[in-house]
């Protein structure tokens, strides 16, 4: 009986450790509206890099914008080595899946909400973009552009006579 019970724990201790935990992927909103539920818990945040990467010492701060809202991430200098384009309003940034450490109010950081990245992949790299010429706002332009001619020329001519 009692070989029996250890072999049944041994066995189901080795069945146990054959699962892998993983953190959920959260959104910015869902992180928001619960971040006292999330805090200090682990989580997968995926996001377009925007703006600038600021390393500071031998870590750096980056913002990951979800669609809807940007975070913070802090990650390690090592953990950044593979981004190779950051959003703006000419390129479509590198897209990340960090996990990490969600902190809603974090001290280390002066009580910003942040995640503390421990491991980031690249989901997707990023790429310039094209931004299509409104026609709208080139006729508005190119006519008040007429217009500033008009006046100039025509109060020019007032001020000769």
């Amino acid at each position: 009986m009692t070989r029996l019970l250890l072999f049944g724990i041994f066995f189901s201790n080795i069945i146990n450790f054959g699962y892998e935990c993983y953190a959920q992927e959260k959104g910015s909103l869902d992180l928001l509206n619960n971040a006292k539920q999330y805090d200090g818990e682990p989580i997968v945040y995926k996001g377009e890099v925007i703006g600038d990467i600021m390393v500071r010492g031998d870590h750096a701060w980056m913002h990951l914008n979800d669609g809807t809202i940007a975070i913070g991430v802090w990650a390690s200098k090592n953990l950044i080595d593979n981004i190779s384009c950051v959003g703006d309003y000419q390129k479509k940034g590198d897209i990340l899946e960090v996990s990490g450490v969600f902190h809603r109010s974090c001290l280390e950081h002066g009580g910003d909400l942040d995640i503390h990245a421990s491991e980031i992949k690249k989901a997707a790299s990023g790429n310039w973009t094209v931004q299509p010429i409104s026609r709208i706002k080139a006729c508005i332009g190119i006519l008040s552009l007429i217009f500033v001619l008009v006046f100039c020329a025509s109060k020019k001519f007032l001020l000769s006579k």
